[in-house]
This record gives structure tokens, C-alpha cells and sequence, in this order.
């Protein structure tokens, strides 16, 4: 039994180290579950410093710049690079997402529940000084990377390393936010009619959020979810579609994490467009990025298909000590049951049973062990792609601004 505990307290060593090499615990809260109406703005603030959850209190101010504008319909509400002050207003309690990559033994010593952030209120400093104070909802806090697909030409692992580093862009600590244009006073809105086709030329990329989750295991072919334009697109001067347009997307190949430490994937495209207050148009759209979760381990190969990267050291370390300390158990545990059923039985006899009972178990144990699953939580950001041009009936654009 002290080899038990000594083998436990090995693992929990390795998980900690591998935890404390992160900047940032991850949080995340789901701030609506119904889809984002046209009268939410969508925001992602990347924080001057990194952010330790654990060390926040009520009232706390933290400070950071917007990573890309925000829009509504046609209008650029806030520039990016805007500073946004932010206020925690208190804290929830909620249940940890369990982490399926790691042993039920280091599972065992983790906490079931967590603290998070929720930050009520934020204020906007405009380029002019001019402040825009928003209520706001928290949906995530977590240190996010840009990921592209990797290339397809055989390099050498050296450069392996650098193509790998290019496709993984580290954004920094980021909090998501949605926020209630309504609730906002300090600019008015006046509605410009247009009709008019236009035509969006295949290569032209969109940036969408997820309005649902969507994930390898539990999402099958043939599943169908949506995203929502977050930023308009423009060709040239002029706006093709506006923030606030709905895609419309369908699972084309999905497999959940398999045993050999094989992870999850999943292979999705946009087949509908439809634009707020026009008409909907068949199209054909796949992903060319997404900003996630740094811990969330997950890559994108040249056709699009999304799935989970490759064990890191980590987890080999991890799984190592643990295997390491089934085996020693099993191995002293059936010398144990077989000398005390057998009483003329020796150490010397019986090492070669427990042996092979110890390295049966500790393979069984190696085989069993599943890769990463793909999970892209509601509100995740992507980059997607036109394959083919498709034209579009716009009866109405977005607002007009006037601050």
C-alpha cells in the first residue's frame, strides 16, 4: 500500500508541473443558451498581463485592448486596439469540464468544482478619450491561439518544428464577452434601406462565432448547427455581407477518441447563408482558422478537417509514471493473494507469475488509454472560407452609426 500512495503522489508531481507551465486556468461560462440575437455585440479582449482566476477578488479591475472590431450590421462600433477597462462583479461556483485525456488517477486529485470571474460592466476608451460604458456577460477567460491548416509538403523536423509554430499564433490571454447594444446610450442607430444582388467571390474568407457546441463525440454526420457574422465583409469599399448574417453548417465526418491514444475528429462545412432581413443562398464555405483554447491541444490539416494534435511530453511522462506504478502494484499485490494461498510458495517462485500479471495489466492499461476529443464550445471564433462564389439578394443593410 505505500507504493500505492508513492506512485499516486509521483503522478500528481508530473500533473502540476504540467499545469504550472500554463498562464492562465482556463474559465468558461455559458453567458446565454439561446442563439445571439442582432442586438448583441460579440467582444474578445486581450488582457495587458496574464490573468490568474484564482487570485481575482470582488471589484478587481482589469485592463486590455480589443482583438478585433466590433460590429452591428454594417457598422464598426469600437475600433480594434480600442482599451476596455473591466470590473469583476462576482464570483460562481460551477462543475469542472472533465478532462478525459488525463488518468482517472490524477482525475482523482483534482477539484470537482472551480471559481469564475463574471464580469458585469466594461468601459470602452475611444480613440478620442470619449468613454462607452457597456453591461457585459462573461463567456470565457482563457490564453487562446490562432490555428491554421498545416501544410501538406514533407519537410525535415527541424522545419517540421518552425510550419508547426507558424499554424499555432499565440494571441495572448483573452475574455469573450457579449454585451446588449440596446443597453448602450451613447450612440444612436438609424436604418438605411438597400436591394440590390451582390456577388461574393469564391477565396473570400468570413469570420463566424458557433452558436452551439460542437464536438467529435457527440456530434454525427449529417448533424446540422450554425455560426453568425461577427465582422462585415467587404470587397473594397464595398460591404458584401453584414455583421449579424447567419451560416448554417453540416457534419460531413465525425469520429470520437479511440483507445491507442488515438484522438477525435471532425469535418464540418457551411452549406447556407442567410442575411438579415434578405433571403438565404446555397453556398459551399470550410474552415480556414479558429481561435481556441490553448489547453484544448486541437490542429487543422489542409482539407479542413479538425481533430486533435498529438500526445506532448506531459502526457507520455504522466501515463509513464502511472503504468510504472500499476505495474509495481500488481506485481507486489500477486506475490501477496499467491503466497498467502500457497504457503511453500517463495519470492523466487512467484516473481515470474507476477510478472506477466503485472505486464499484462499495465498493457491493458497503455491500450486503453484514448486520445484528444475535439470539442468547440459555443461562441468559439472561425475563419471560413467561400469555395464557390454565390450571389446574394440584400433587401436591408445594417444601422448607421452616429456617435
Amino acid at each position: 500500500m505505500p507504493s500505492i500512495v508513492r506512485s499516486f503522489f509521483a503522478s500528481l508531481v508530473l500533473f502540476s508541473v504540467g499545469a504550472a507551465a500554463q498562464d492562465l486556468d482556463p474559465v468558461i461560462k455559458r453567458a446565454s443558451e439561446s442563439s445571439i440575437s442582432g442586438t448583441e455585440l460579440y467582444l474578445k479582449v486581450r488582457l495587458d498581463s496574464p490573468l490568474k482566476v484564482s487570485k481575482l477578488k470582488h471589484g478587481d479591475q482589469v485592463s486590455g485592448i480589443l482583438l478585433h472590431g466590433v460590429y452591428s450590421g454594417d457598422s464598426e462600433l469600437f475600433l480594434a486596439l480600442t482599451v476596455v477597462h473591466l470590473c469583476v462583479e462576482r464570483f460562481d461556483r460551477r462543475r469542472r469540464v472533465p478532462n478525459d485525456h488525463w488518468p482517472w488517477m490524477i482525475k482523482a486529485f483534482t477539484p470537482r468544482h472551480e471559481k469564475y470571474p463574471v464580469f458585469g460592466s466594461a468601459s470602452i476608451t475611444n480613440p478620442d478619450g470619449h468613454e462607452t460604458s457597456l453591461e457585459v456577460s462573461s463567456v470565457s477567460v482563457s490564453t487562446e491561439v490562432d490555428v491554421e491548416p498545416k501544410t501538406k509538403k514533407k519537410t525535415t523536423p527541424a522545419l517540421s518544428r518552425d510550419v508547426h509554430q507558424k499554424s499555432r499564433r499565440e494571441l495572448g490571454p483573452i475574455v469573450t464577452l457579449v454585451a446588449n447594444a440596446m443597453a448602450n446610450t451613447d450612440y444612436k442607430t438609424t436604418a438605411h434601406l438597400t436591394a440590390e444582388r451582390r456577388t461574393v467571390p469564391a477565396g473570400t474568407e468570413a469570420k463566424v462565432i458557433l452558436l452551439r457546441e460542437v464536438s467529435s463525440s457527440k456530434n454525427k454526420v449529417g448533424d446540422s448547427f450554425q455560426a453568425r457574422l461577427v465582422e462585415p465583409v467587404q470587397l473594397g469599399s464595398k460591404i458584401m455581407l453584414p455583421e449579424g448574417s447567419t451560416f448554417e453548417g453540416t457534419v460531413l465526418r465525425s469520429r470520437a477518441s479511440r483507445t491507442l491514444s488515438r484522438s477525435g475528429s471532425i469535418h464540418f462545412t457551411f452549406t447556407n447563408l442567410t442575411i438579415p432581413g434578405g433571403s438565404s443562398s446555397s453556398i459551399l464555405a470550410s474552415v480556414a482558422g479558429a481561435e481556441i483554447s490553448q489547453r484544448s491541444h486541437t490542429v487543422i490539416d489542409p482539407e479542413g478537417r479538425i481533430h486533435g494534435d498529438r500526445p506532448g511530453k506531459v502526457w507520455m511522462l504522466l501515463n509513464g509514471a502511472v503504468t510504472a506504478g500499476i505495474s509495481k502494484e500488481v506485481d507486489d499485490t500477486t506475490q501477496l493473494i499467491i503466497q498467502a494461498l500457497i504457503s511453500t510458495a517463495t519470492d523466487a517462485s512467484t516473481a515470474g507469475t507476477a510478472r506477466i500479471a503485472a505486464t499484462c495489466i499495465s498493457t491493458l492499461f497503455v491500450l486503453t488509454r484514448h486520445g484528444r476529443d475535439v470539442v468547440l464550445p459555443k461562441y468559439t471564433q472561425l475563419r471560413i472560407v467561400f469555395d464557390r462564389p454565390v450571389e446574394i439578394v440584400a433587401k436591408t443593410s445594417g444601422p448607421a452609426v452616429e456617435r
